[in-house]
């Protein structure tokens, strides 16, 4: 995940559009590779960490990390610690991220759509 420095003028634009347009603001929160894909999972229900690794083989588990904690952040995802031994964590979808499904959804017919006419 690229990270743009606080201090840049790419990141003031990025910040400034984001500011006056609600999709450019929705973009930032759940653009990226990982975060539809993690929160397509979780639509399912409630997943542990090594659930989701399983779910998603290609990501390391530092990038899975970082993305739940984005999304946790944003308040897409809630996680729950249980004081168990051994420890067991879940993560949840928020309200406002099962507000995404049919957003997620239009996206996956759109992509298929867009599949068959360009045939990427």
């Amino acid at each position: 995940m690229s990270k743009v420095k606080e201090t840049s003028t790419n990141f003031a634009n990025k910040m400034a559009l984001a500011d006056e347009c609600p999709e450019a603001y929705a973009s930032n929160i759940i653009g990226g590779q990982w975060t539809l894909v993690i929160c397509s999972w979780l639509m399912q229900g409630k997943l542990r960490f090594s659930e989701l690794k399983n779910l998603l083989p290609n990501i390391t588990e530092r990038m899975l990390t970082l993305q739940l904690r984005k999304l946790e952040e944003h308040k897409l995802v809630k996680r729950t610690v249980y004081a168990e031994v051994p420890l067991r964590v879940e993560y949840e979808l928020t309200s406002i991220g099962y507000a995404l499904k049919p957003i997620i959804k239009q996206l996956e017919d759109w992509g298929v759509k867009h599949r068959a006419e360009v045939g990427g």
